[in-house]
């Protein structure tokens, strides 16, 4: 064979090698990441090497838990942090500094995230939130009725009459209150994952939306005039 013509043939089935190992490569590392999210509470879904809305969202958890721009993506910054010896968990997140003390709520605004914090400091719950900085400015509010309306809700409704809003608890004049991601009426169904919570991938009218879960803790740990501190 020809030198030149070896050696063409040579390039070739290197750059074949390259191609088929990428792919592999890269679902593995996506993998191993998934694998690290949910070992860090951060909800990536099922470990299967594929990056998708699901994962994006639990990377999104990640980069604000840690204060990182929050893209979405597996950036150098992002994995650095994500494999490094110390890092915070999604789930379990300091309470952010100047946000007062004793007994409150505190909401991130920039973490959509939300902390129930008993009056010695410690922290009762906390967890992701879908919310609407627009309709909400930072500040200090008092739950309870506002504007001739209910301060507790066990099942509220939107405007439309078409959605439950579970366990709503307002706060904020006059219809922001903490609930549940809404659901259908006609079949229970929310109208999104819970693995959106903590991203700003929805966006709700004003309201926050928290878990199932989370709006039983919530609305078992407020009365008239608890306080929830706004942080932007």
């Amino acid at each position: 064979m020809h030198p030149l013509r070896r050696t063409a043939c040579c390039l070739l089935g290197v750059a074949a090698l390259v191609l088929s190992t990428a792919p592999a490569d890269a679902a593995a590392g996506a993998e191993k990441a998934q694998r690290r999210l949910n070992q860090l509470g951060c909800n990536a879904g099922p470990a299967d090497g594929r990056i998708e809305t699901h994962t994006r969202t639990a990377i999104t958890r990640f980069q604000s838990a840690n204060g990182l721009a929050q893209s979405g993506r597996l950036t150098d910054r992002t994995k650095r942090r994500l494999y490094a010896a110390q890092q915070v968990r999604c789930d379990r997140r300091p309470v952010p500094a100047r946000s007062a003390t004793g007994r409150r709520i505190v909401v991130s605004q920039r973490q959509n995230y939300v902390w129930l914090v008993r009056a010695d400091g410690s922290v009762a719950r906390q967890g992701p939130t879908v919310d609407n900085p627009s309709a909400l400015r930072p500040g200090t509010y008092r739950a309870g009725p506002k504007c001739g309306r209910a301060a507790k809700i066990r099942d509220n409704s939107d405007a439309s009459g078409r959605l439950r809003l579970q366990n709503f608890v307002r706060f904020a004049p006059c219809g922001i209150g903490f609930h549940r991601v809404p659901q259908y009426r006609s079949n229970g169904v929310q109208i999104h994952p819970d693995w959106y919570l903590g991203t700003n991938a929805k966006e709700s009218h004003g309201c926050l939306r928290v878990s199932r879960s989370m709006s039983f803790a919530i609305w078992g740990f407020t009365s008239r005039g608890t306080r929830v501190v706004v942080k932007g």
